[in-house]
């Protein structure tokens, strides 16, 4: 009963609005918030990440390191333009940007105290100095980075800063804790309250990454560890007290938890004060699971996060491949330009490794996984034997399938273990990498990139998730001559198309036709049929109902390409008319499947 209302009343509204020519979306998409600052914040919900209407989302960002180093700015922007690479970075479809920052630089800006160091040459981007001109005084890092927020805002792309280490170090990342002799955890939970509450009112930044890579082995003497204490060194405790320090300067943010390095076999004896020897992952001599830094989730299984910060928290390792560490579960044959062979694939990558150090999280449905940083070389200089580019595409492969959201590591090119999306001069990509990346980025059926954003699109030719979710996408139209073979049928077109679509019986015609097609070069160019899509936007509602409905009383209005008009027949009868129109609106009332689109006989 509940039905047939709703269908009554998606039916009158139909009627009202091709009466009064007013385009329709699909019933039941919640609009964004009339402040678009506040309405992209992200949460929870069990194993997924959605956004305020539940609609489920998927991160898929990249990693964009310099302000953790020393540099105050993104590295390289000195001799490149920073709005571009912002604007490129989004138009390759990338809708979050990671980056890592240090806890001094956040307490440097909290107390407006002077950049101390900026480790480049003469700064060649005017945009980036306080005269406007190219070697001029650089601006203060803070200002550069509150108009990098800015641009990303404009370009579609969110942005979760990463805490790489606590004193502004090149090489900081290497200290395993989240204090050191210069900042202590006081500090680091001083920095997260205030860079969260700075940004509370800016949706912009959606998401904190607490620390870089916790590490460490117990015989090293400083290492992270995950237990039920209150020691200084528990990383557990410490990402609870990180989390709720963040959240009290911003209630409604993602907080990223990544892993720590060694974990003991509890079962075998082992405890935290067991050396790993000789860092063995299984078996003897080693008593020890060891793991990537960051990447040893194995304690979440006993000793997750506190269930209050449920609704926040996101487990996020680092995973890489051969070229990083030689590390036993690729079975290389050869080590880095020697190696000429490997053993692997995805299923032994979970079976001794993967699963039971990060993936079980995402196997058994316990909580949304990240891969804060994975990526890695795979030119035949670096990469001979392919062995990385195998490990990125198993790795690429199972983040699609199992929806993990990830950060590739990295943008820039400095990184010196990896490489990175672009070429020293920081404009030209590295086409076969991104192409390798592509395919695990957030896009639709057609190939068009899907911001996080309820109102900006992501990039040139992306699209806003508010677009996404009420199917209203639509690419520019193009048009295209092209040869289709129709079915005898007999239709009236409006006067406005191209060429009348003619009767015939089952011969060739060629027309040319205004058509929506996408533009991205891993969309299809051919004409899009779907029984029920009269607009060609790729999705049958309320908008075709009311175009049927137009053309059908005879509205010279209704713009309707021929190959629309193949797909507004849809009640298995000859001729494009009002019963057409109900199909279409039952199936939105979802009282008929896509069976009941039927093509006609």
């Amino acid at each position: 009963m509940k039905r047939m209302k709703k269908f009554a009343a998606i039916l009158t509204a139909a009627v009202m609005l091709a009466s009064h020519g007013i385009a329709a979306t699909c019933p039941g998409t919640s609009a964004f918030a009339a402040d678009d600052t506040q309405d992209d914040w992200l949460h929870v919900e069990g194993d997924k990440v959605v956004d305020m209407n539940g609609n489920e989302v998927w991160m898929t960002g990249v990693n964009w390191f310099g302000y953790n180093v020393g540099s105050q700015v993104f590295d390289g922007v000195w001799n490149s333009n920073l709005h571009k690479d912002l604007q490129d970075i989004a138009d390759h479809g990338f809708n979050l940007l990671r980056v890592p920052m240090s806890t001094e630089i956040l307490i440097q800006w909290k107390n407006k105290k002077p950049d101390p160091i900026i480790k480049v040459g003469e700064w060649e981007n005017p945009e980036l100095t306080i005269e406007g001109v190219a070697g001029g005084t650089p601006k203060y890092s803070l200002d550069v980075w509150n108009q990098a927020v800015e641009w990303c805002k404009e370009c579609g792309i969110k942005i979760m800063i990463d805490i790489h280490c606590a004193t502004t170090n090149a090489g900081g990342h290497t200290y395993p804790l989240w204090y050191d002799e210069n900042f202590g955890t006081k500090d680091w939970l001083t920095a997260l309250e205030w860079f969260c509450d700075t940004y509370k009112n800016d949706d912009t930044i959606i998401a904190i990454d607490l620390k870089n890579e916790p590490h460490g082995k117990p015989e090293e003497g400083k290492f992270a560890k995950w237990d039920e204490s209150k020691d200084e060194n528990n990383w557990k405790y410490a990402a609870e007290r990180g989390a709720e320090a963040c959240l009290s300067g911003n209630p409604n943010l993602l907080i990223m938890v990544e892993g720590i390095e060694c974990y003991p076999d509890f079962d075998r004896g082992a405890d935290w004060t067991t050396p790993s020897v000789d860092y063995a992952h299984y078996g003897e001599p080693s008593k020890v699971f060891g793991a990537w830094w960051g990447g040893n989730l194995r304690g979440v299984k006993k000793l997750p996060l506190d269930e209050k910060l449920k609704s926040h928290i996101v487990y996020s390792p680092h995973d890489y491949g051969p070229l990083v560490h030689p590390q036993s579960w690729f079975h290389l044959v050869g080590q880095g330009n020697t190696i000429s062979g490997y053993d692997f694939d995805r299923q032994s990558l979970l079976d001794e490794y993967w699963l039971d150090t990060w993936a079980y999280i995402c196997e058994e449905n316990i909580a949304p996984l990240l891969m804060g940083e994975w990526g890695g070389f795979i030119d035949k200089e670096h990469d001979g034997s392919g062995a990385n580019q195998e490990w990125m595409k198993v790795l690429r492969d199972y983040m699609i399938e199992k929806h993990i959201h990830h950060t590739f590591w990295c943008y820039n090119w400095n990184s010196g273990d990896t490489g990175g999306l672009v070429l020293e001069d920081m404009t030209t990509w590295d086409m076969d990498k991104y192409n390798l990346v592509k395919p695990a980025l957030w896009q639709d059926e057609n190939g068009v990139f899907i911001s996080l954003d309820h109102k900006y699109k992501v990039g040139a030719n992306g699209q806003s998730l508010s677009e996404y979710y009420s199917g209203t996408h639509t690419n520019p139209p193009v048009t295209k001559t092209t040869t289709a073979t129709t079915a005898t049928t007999t239709v009236t077109t409006a006067t406005t198309l191209s060429e009348t679509v003619k009767t015939t019986s089952e011969t060739t015609v060629t027309t040319t036709v205004s058509q929506t097609v996408s533009t991205s070069t891993s969309g299809p160019s051919e004409e899009w049929y779907r029984l029920g899509d009269a607009n060609l936007d790729k999705s049958v509602d309320v908008s075709d109902a009311v175009l049927v409905a137009k053309f059908s009383s005879g509205d010279s209005s209704a713009q309707i390409t021929d190959h629309g008009l193949v797909n507004a027949d849809c009640d298995g009868k000859k001729g494009v008319d009002s019963d057409d129109i109900t199909v279409i609106l039952k199936y939105i009332a979802k009282l008929i499947d896509e069976t009941g689109l039927k093509a006609p006989q």
